[in-house]
């Protein structure tokens, strides 16, 4: 009986060393975004099924999202992150958002889902090109909005000199529209966002489609940009698909994860899209072909182990 105590309590004891060890190496915080955002609802139901898939515990921290999640990463504070391929590929090459701030200290793992730069205006606006002399509101000031709607105009050979430029977040955009205070906004998100839904059950609106020949110009210049389809009927009034220009929502990981624990992060990720799915309705834009077109940074080797095996990269 007590050769059988002692082994228990040798085997509990390695054990719990092997968890601790594990618990040190290998436990990732993910940073996300507002915790009343996508970011932070769908990380969070993300977090929970790649744990119980692969045994690794990830806890997830509320942020202020893309730029943030970034140097959160650069400071040692974070494993894994939520960002727009558009600010990785700021903070890679330090322009934008982080001019005389680049950072190399993370790689890219796979893209998750688009978010889509949806341009709201009054039904008289008919394309993008009338917006030259109107109201536009084009995000917060400093935002990765602001610099989406730049690069977006600039195809068209508009400079925010050429409107009235308004610095206002979605929800306020979308109240100033409702009141005839601006005649458009730009809002990046995830499509149909509620602040458009709402607008779009008081008032007529429109969502301006970019057209083929801009849409080159801006994937020219900006080769993180893809044009996505808004299907219809997403918003009241909405009767045909309108393709407009998209980011896309991507998770981040630091260099210093084995190979090992990103591929299988990775692979826990896209065999289990059913289960993702029912938890959070953004795991329907899952796909191992999308998660590597238009990511402008090195993926991280284990990441790239898992889409050469499944075909999604040579």
């Amino acid at each position: 009986m007590k050769k059988i105590l002692m082994i228990t309590m040798i085997l509990l004891l390695v054990a719990g060393m092997s968890v601790f060890a594990a618990g040190k190496t290998e436990q990732i915080r993910l940073a996300t975004g507002g915790s009343t955002g996508t970011y932070y609802a769908y990380g969070s139901a993300l977090a929970q099924i790649l744990t119980e898939k692969t045994g690794i515990p990830i806890t997830v921290q509320s942020t202020g999202a893309s730029k943030a999640n970034i140097q959160l990463m650069a400071g040692g504070e974070v494993e894994l992150a939520m960002v727009q391929n558009d600010v990785m590929d700021y903070a890679w090459k330090g322009t934008d958002l982080f001019t005389g701030q680049k950072t190399q200290s993370f790689n890219a793992m796979a893209a998750l889902y688009a978010e889509v730069c949806q341009i709201v205006a009054n039904p008289s606006i008919k394309s993008i090109a009338d917006l030259k002399g109107k109201n536009v509101s084009v995000g917060d000031a400093g935002s990765g909005t602001e610099f989406n709607a730049r690069q977006i105009l600039e195809a068209y050979g508009i400079s925010f000199n050429d409107i009235n430029k308004q610095n206002l977040g979605f929800g306020p955009s979308a109240d100033a529209l409702k009141d005839n205070k601006i005649d458009a906004f730009f809002c990046v998100a995830g499509a149909p966002p509620p602040a458009i839904v709402d607008l779009a059950t008081t008032r007529d609106i429109v969502i301006l489609e970019m057209d083929e020949a801009h849409a080159t110009q801006l994937a020219r210049n900006y080769p993180f940009y893809t044009l996505f389809p808004i299907p219809a009927g997403s918003y009241r009034g909405q009767t045909k698909v309108i393709r407009t220009p998209a980011v896309k929502a991507t998770f981040i990981v630091s260099p210093n994860l084995s190979e090992l624990t990103v591929y299988n992060l990775t692979k826990a990720l896209f065999q289990n899209k059913a289960q993702i799915i029912t938890a959070h309705a953004k795991g329907n834009e899952l796909s191992t072909s999308y998660a590597v077109e238009g990511i402008s940074v090195p993926f991280h080797p284990g990441a790239v182990k898992y889409f050469k095996e499944v075909g999604a990269m040579k």
